[in-house]
């Protein structure tokens, strides 16, 4: 299928880049190749964001090999605004959010089958029974965050980051209220999503640490603070959600 053609996709999977140049080409054919075997129709959509190494050229040559890929530029490197224009211009029925260095193609069969009952499926590294194989230190700030977020905002999952798919109809307003980029943008979605009482299950996840961080976790985290501080005063009149995320097992033939 050709990106081209006026054809939907049935799932848009949408990945963040900035500077990439060392494992973009190895990780676009390596989803490339997962997603293939599944037989679904769908488009790999690069939202790339200001990136100052070769992560461009790279990308559009890819482009120009695969019909299936597709690259966004954002002007500045800024995570959220990436990943929120491209949603806003994902062609599937389905959005599929992964990490460059993080995914999982047999994820992309899971959530287009839990989404005929779901409005979103969080893959989470903290669910039972997954399996976080990050550093200790990665692990330790995961479980502080998340204890934040239900603290302070009633979060009833257990992440917010990382790989989720969700129907695209429903989300998009609710893209278009966020407050917060960079980060936090994602568990913005995530709480208003959970607010705005969409049917949401978490699965949970194995994640490996491709390659360290690229940005210095510690230099984080005064945008982090600034960017929590406007979520908290974006959402806090908002209604806390009437139900829990559900927890159910990863099976990709569930009904």
């Amino acid at each position: 299928m050709s990106a081209a053609t006026d054809t939907r996709p049935a799932i848009s999977i949408l990945i963040p880049v900035y500077n990439e140049e060392q494992i973009l080409e190895e990780s676009v054919r390596d989803i490339l190749r997962g997603v293939d075997a599944h037989g679904l129709p769908y488009e790999l959509v690069l939202c790339e964001n200001g990136s100052k190494d070769r992560t461009v050229e790279i990308a559009e040559r890819l482009c120009g090999e695969f019909p299936t890929l597709r690259l966004l530029r954002c002007p500045i490197p800024n995570y959220g605004a990436a990943l929120a224009m491209g949603i806003r211009e994902a062609r599937g029925t389905h959005i599929v959010c992964f990490e460059i260095d993080f995914y999982d193609a047999l994820f992309v069969e899971i959530a287009h089958v839990l989404l005929k009952k779901y409005d979103a499926v969080i893959g989470s590294k903290r669910a039972r029974g997954a399996r976080d194989r990050r550093p200790l230190i990665r692990r330790l700030i995961t479980f502080g965050f998340n204890t934040f977020l239900r603290l302070v905002f009633g979060f009833t999952g257990t992440d917010t980051h990382g790989i989720k798919a969700f129907r695209a109809a429903p989300v998009r307003p609710l893209v278009d209220a966020c407050k917060t980029d960079r980060d936090v943008f994602t568990t913005e979605l995530v709480i208003r999503m959970e607010r705005a009482d969409l049917r949401m299950c978490e699965i949970p996840l194995e994640i490996v640490e491709r390659r360290p961080a690229p940005v210095n976790i510690l230099r984080r985290v005064p945008g982090t603070l600034k960017n929590l501080w406007r979520l908290w005063k974006a959402t806090r009149g908002i209604q806390k959600p009437k139900h829990a995320l559900e927890s159910v097992s990863p099976e990709p033939d569930a009904k």
